[in-house]
């Protein structure tokens, strides 16, 4: 029994020594931060002790945790809810209800959770693309892209490309009464990249007929070869999302190679051939001098590794890599930055490049934000946050779609 208890006690010591992290002063609704921070970081803990056992992979852990919050395409007296496909890709559609005399704004979402996680069923997106069809009256469209690590890098851009060419159509515009001039994609997170990464498609593509009005990237992941930009410093054991555990994901999202991480840890994973591409994420120029503070920049080391992966180079992964020409063809943008987030410096970033080249943005930076602040909209889990962000954005999108 004492042994049991001891065991039992070192447990405890070592579980609060991982899961612990100040929460910072100007968070509000402190102590609620404060235990959904420590159940995420419980959870990471938990599904990090079962790989090292072998009894089941991390992300099998985690993704086992998102299903359960899955959610039935279910109707209400504002909004049609259903689950089809566009060109064989799972989304859910949401009609408004009420009459139009005119062809209704549209919205594709699509939905965050690190490449490897999540729906556009789980119930905070199905929440706020409900919100949005009623609150706009317009025609929003959640896209289930495949994930990772079953499905590498391209398949959630492919998924998503796909389905935006699909619905972009014609026949497909006129049949869900949308107007062709009016549409937006929105995307949080690793939703964000995609957004960024499909909206530069799309209207870099000659053939594509329709094109996107507005983009809106909600505390976006935007690159992968900087992983030691000043947020990640400041933010290495962050509220819900540390650093470890972002480089992790995005390990899983480019590569089955177990040696990645530790390269990307210590940022010495891109090859000499992407020396050229650093000026396209050099934070000494593009970030705003309030939030390079005292950091020094130093240039990540250069072919360390003989890593064959055309992901690292590839703009469709890092949407910051775009070089000007084609962020000159951008449409209006909104990004969304939280202060207390591993992923701030990207966003932050893309502001400054877009307006290098004259592309109109709008930037809220949340100073009391963190990552992921969007899925905590519903009870039990809602934060006045989660909610604050949603307001501002619904409201961006009403004044401007």
């Amino acid at each position: 029994m004492g042994f049991k208890a001891l065991c039992f006690g070192l447990f405890c010591v070592l579980l609060a020594s991982h899961i612990y992290v100040p929460i910072p002063g100007n968070i509000e609704e402190h102590w609620k931060v404060m235990v959904l921070d420590a159940v995420a970081k419980t959870c990471t803990f938990m599904a990090i002790c079962f790989e090292n056992m072998s009894i089941m992979r991390y992300e099998e852990f985690i993704s086992m945790i998102f299903k359960l919050d899955y959610t039935q395409p279910l109707s209400d007296e504002y909004v049609t809810v259903t689950d089809i496909a566009f060109a064989d890709i799972p989304v859910r559609l949401y009609l408004p209800k009420r009459k139009s005399e005119t062809p209704r704004r549209a919205v594709i979402y699509l939905h965050g959770g690190a490449y490897c996680f999540g729906s556009c069923k789980q119930t905070a997106f199905d929440f706020l693309n409900r919100w949005t069809a009623n609150k706009l009256d317009a025609v929003v469209v959640g896209v289930d892209y495949r994930l990772a690590p079953q499905h590498l890098f391209p398949a959630q851009f492919e998924d998503s490309i796909a389905a935006v060419k699909f619905f972009l159509q014609d026949k497909i515009l006129t049949k869900y009464g949308v107007d062709p001039t009016r549409i937006c994609i929105s995307g949080d997170s690793s939703g964000g990249t995609l957004t960024a990464a499909v909206t530069q498609e799309v209207q870099n593509d000659l053939e594509i007929k329709h094109k996107i009005k507005m983009q809106a990237l909600l505390y976006p992941h935007l690159q992968v070869i900087d992983s030691y930009l000043p947020s990640h410093q400041e933010n290495e054991h962050g509220i819900v999302l540390t650093r470890d555990i972002a480089i992790k994901l995005v390990s899983l999202y480019l590569t089955n190679d177990k040696t990645f991480p530790q390269a990307m840890k210590r940022n010495q994973h891109m090859p000499l051939e992407s020396r050229h591409l650093f000026k396209f994420v050099n934070w000494s120029v593009l970030l705003p001098k309030k939030y390079r503070k005292d950091h020094v920049y130093t240039e990540p080391i250069f072919g360390r590794t003989s890593y064959s992966l055309p992901a690292l180079m590839d703009i469709r992964a890092s949407p910051l890599l775009a070089n000007d020409s084609q962020l000159q063809n951008l449409p209006s943008t909104y990004i969304v930055t939280c202060e207390h987030d591993t992923l701030r410096d990207d966003g932050l970033m893309y502001v400054s490049r877009l307006q290098n080249v004259g592309v109109k943005v709008v930037h809220e930076h949340i100073e009391d934000g963190f990552h992921g602040a969007l899925s905590y909209m519903r009870s039990p889990l809602y934060l006045h946050l989660g909610l604050r962000i949603r307001d501002i954005y619904i409201s961006w999108l009403d004044k401007n779609l």
